[in-house]
């Protein structure tokens, strides 16, 4: 079975979409009505625009969004997914990838998920940093003993990494006390807030409201969702758990773990980077697995 993966934050570069936008009709096409949907030229940032420029999240979530739905709309019909999963906000590329979404309507959603997020970002100052060579158990411990501030595990992205998320002094905290009981590394990132964490909530409950009000089809194939890792096709709990995302942890090793059980042959993964591949090879080293 064929298996389609759609990379999140962190996967953008400077430069990114150009050659498609300069060689496909098509994706010209959905790149400029990205133009106008958004009431800014975003492809200007995507293609001309600095690091820096393009690490702000209200630019970053839409470029990848962009990204990759535009290489998945490319392959036209050798586009024949069977299973489905994006990793944060890759999530909404997959349901777009897959019908349950319009292209429009998943913009528009990732639009507003950036705006909400940098709003909850800038009201709640806060970081995540990444933890390697060590147990989910022992982080999910040492997390959940550190009662007088915000850190909770955020992403478990694959067997030995995982990443914590909270306000700075949580952070601060929680990296002193996992060196302590033997991480091989505990590093802030270089990230706008904590993402997938309590201190979402605000967001969470600004984007709920803009994803009740919008129509969600029944995908072509099972999306495994960042919630609960799990083959989902009914559009009202597609749209639940993508509210419980915000502050839920993403849970993309078992994702991958699921997918294989559920006989994923090869991974494809669509957007710009290779992220999600390696991620996948560290779950199982003799999958295949290539970019779109």
């Amino acid at each position: 079975m064929k298996a389609y993966v759609f990379p999140g934050q962190g996967a953008q570069f400077p430069g990114m979409g150009k050659e498609l936008y300069e060689n496909s009709t098509l994706a010209k096409e959905l790149f400029e009505k990205a133009n106008d949907l958004l009431d800014f030229r975003i492809t200007a940032i995507m293609f001309g625009g600095s690091e820096e420029e393009l690490r702000q999240t209200n630019v970053t979530q839409p470029a990848i969004f962009l990204h990759s739905v535009v290489l998945a709309k490319m392959l036209g019909d050798d586009f024949k997914p069977e299973m489905v999963a994006g990793h944060s906000l890759g999530e909404l590329s997959a349901l777009v990838a897959c019908g349950a979404l319009s292209f429009e309507d998943g913009l528009m959603l990732v639009a507003k998920r950036a705006q909400a997020m940098q709003k909850a970002c800038e009201a709640a100052p806060s970081t995540m940093a990444a933890v390697l060579g060590m147990d989910d158990s022992l982080v999910e411990e040492i997390c959940n003993s550190i009662t007088d501030d915000v850190v909770v595990a955020a992403n478990y992205n694959s067997p030995g990494q995982i990443v914590i998320s909270g306000s700075y002094n949580g952070i601060d905290k929680a990296i002193e006390k996992l060196t302590a009981a033997g991480a091989k590394r505990a590093v802030k990132l270089n990230v706008g807030g904590a993402f997938h964490s309590p201190l979402m909530k605000p967001a969470e409950e600004e984007l709920a409201a803009a994803i009740r009000n919008t129509k969600f089809n029944t995908p072509v194939c099972p999306v495994y969702q960042n919630v609960n890792a799990a083959p989902v096709t009914d559009p009202e709990q597609i749209k639940q758990n993508l509210i419980a995302q915000l502050t839920a942890p993403v849970r993309w090793t078992q994702t991958v773990v699921n997918m294989l059980a559920d006989g994923a042959t090869s991974f494809t993964e669509v957007g710009p980077g290779t992220v999600l591949q390696g991620l996948i090879k560290k779950v199982d080293r003799k999958i295949p697995t290539q970019s779109a």
